[in-house]
């Protein structure tokens, strides 16, 4: 009878330490529902597109600036899209392309490449706390991230007559940041690298976008950018002399002259139709 009892005892114990491992081992969910639309999405493929349904096509590149009110989910701490490209890109998972050989996408840059972009060394004079003597020591500081203030945006606008429909379809996208020089001065801006779009939506729709208006409705980056959920401006369009906006027009100008061409945009798709 007692050895009966001392393996019932035995064996409620087992139970108890059991459970109290997989409790220690799994994290108590972080709300009142598991969240799974984002983390198990899959993107959804353009219409086809024939090169002979194309009656009319502009190339645009255009700026996203996350300082802008609208575009501070661009920005949210806890998944910001500079993050979400330079995590995949240094893992492996998203193709890097120089930016200094165009916006081609010719030049695949490798994760090493892009690692040391902005990476910087400071040597200071730091004391020995046994001997008390001043010795020279190295440190790297790593590319800031919060230097990524812009995006850069390549895109086509097209009509399919197949379809009868005016679209746009991102080409490309570039993450823009502030150079400064040794002072930590601000000297101008540039490209860090660019990520073919088709490639970067896979990465983009399971990473999820803050809503400000509902937690329960927020959406991926892939869906932002399909949905065209965000505010921008255009600092070029297809010409025969390939110039930028600034390139002819600057201050105020600059900005009038993208609206003009937003407009042109905007004027060929209603003149589509007839009322």
């Amino acid at each position: 009878m007692k050895s009966v009892l001392k393996s019932l005892v035995l064996a409620v114990l087992g139970v108890c330490l059991t459970a109290g491992v997989f409790a220690q081992s799994e994290p108590p969910r972080d709300g009142v529902f598991t969240k799974k639309n984002v983390v198990e999405g899959e993107v959804t493929t353009y219409a086809p597109l024939r090169e002979a349904d194309v009656m009319w096509a502009k190339r645009v590149w255009r700026i996203i600036d996350i300082r802008e009110k609208i575009n501070l989910p661009f920005n949210y701490p806890k998944s910001r899209l500079i993050d979400v490209m330079m995590d995949a890109v240094l893992a492996g998972e998203l193709t890097a392309y120089n930016p200094d050989s165009d916006d081609e996408f010719k030049v695949p840059m490798t994760p090493e490449e892009v690692g040391s972009i902005g990476r910087t060394t400071e040597t200071t004079e730091v004391q020995d706390p046994t001997t008390g003597e001043f010795i020279s020591e190295t440190v790297t500081n790593d590319f800031n991230r919060e230097e990524v203030i812009k995006y850069r945006v390549k895109e086509d606008w097209f009509f399919d007559r197949q379809r009868s429909v005016f679209e746009c379809r991102i080409i490309g996208i570039a993450p823009v940041y502030n150079l400064r020089n040794s002072e930590g001065v601000f000297i101008g801006e540039k490209a860090l690298f660019w990520v073919y779009f088709d490639e970067a939506r896979n990465i983009f729709v399971n990473n999820e976008v803050f809503n400000r208006f509902n937690d329960a409705a927020r959406m991926s980056y892939d869906d932002l950018f399909i949905k065209r959920m965000f505010n921008s401006y255009i600092i070029k369009q297809s010409n025969v002399y390939d110039r930028r906006i600034e390139d002819y027009k600057t201050g105020l100008d600059a900005l009038y002259e993208a609206q003009a061409l937003e407009k042109e945009l905007f004027e060929f798709e209603h003149d589509l139709w007839e009322y």
